[in-house]
């Protein structure tokens, strides 16, 4: 498999790996500059070469991979039967210096409610490495020329009609950031119910005032939350220092506390 296509693979299957490359050739070595695999936990695609080279580029890589490390870094390696490593000689004569680029999970972010805010918010959110999910019972907010916008971002973008939103929880990956802003409260109450009763997200954010909280706290307990469950729910959202009611300062401020959180993940790794 190509490593573009092997790229593409970890990043559908959310699994981490490490780009290597051979980033510079001195005398004779088995492969050119730009050579490239990558690696995952059990899994390389591509080659760098072979042999001892290529056994110790794998060792490194796997070993970011255990330790979460999410900085590059370079790898010089002597091929003359002088320079023994722990997977033996390569004897070429050249000297190879290696690139390990770690290729970490990104981050998810489900949007339930795609109106004024949620648009606003993906806007900012997609100019991020990250998975976002876009979910609305209504399919105009989720047409192709209302959502044409967010084409030109890094961010992988990912479509869900449903017109019971609440289902889509199923289907996000593990650790997914849920955002609820809908149209309807009947429909943010639904998602904040289904989301307390699953085990795989991350955070979960209502948009709102401090009373429409006060109702559906008190709506949670009925149908069966404990206060710790029902603590899960960050609500309002947003950086209390941003004041603004118009939907584009309301998503700065949504996706500035979202970005701590994100910090606060790599820090923990």
């Amino acid at each position: 498999m190509h490593w573009v296509k092997a790229v593409s693979l970890l990043r559908i299957r959310r699994e981490a790996g490490v780009l290597v490359t051979v980033a510079d050739v001195r005398g004779h070595a088995p492969r050119d500059a730009g050579a490239k695999m990558v690696v995952a936990a059990d899994d390389v695609w591509g080659s760098i070469g072979g042999g001892n080279l290529e056994e110790t580029a794998v060792a490194r890589a796997r070993a970011l991979l255990d330790t979460g490390s999410v900085s590059p870094e370079q790898l010089t390696l002597g091929l003359t039967d002088k320079a023994r490593t722990e997977h033996g000689r390569q004897c070429c004569g050249g000297e190879v210096t290696v690139l390990f680029e770690p290729l970490p999970v990104v981050p998810a972010v489900a949007i339930f409610g795609v109106g004024h805010v949620g648009l606003e918010l993906a806007r900012i959110l997609v100019r991020h490495d990250l998975d976002l999910h876009l979910v609305d019972s209504r399919a105009p907010q989720l047409t192709a020329e209302r959502l044409a916008c967010l084409e030109d971002g890094e961010g992988a973008v990912h479509v869900h009609h449903s017109p019971v939103p609440e289902v889509v929880l199923g289907a996000v990956p593990a650790g997914t950031h849920v955002l609820v802003m809908t149209h309807d409260h009947a429909e943010d109450f639904a998602v904040c119910d289904a989301a307390l009763r699953c085990g795989h997200l991350g955070s979960v954010g209502l948009i709102g005032s401090a009373a429409k909280w006060a109702r559906f706290r008190s709506g949670l307990l009925v149908e069966g939350h404990d206060e710790a469950t029902i603590g899960r729910i960050r609500s309002p959202i947003g950086d209390p220092a941003l004041v603004g009611k118009e939907p584009a300062t309301i998503a700065v401020s949504v996706a500035a506390d979202l970005l701590r959180v994100f910090a606060a993940e790599r820090a923990r790794v």
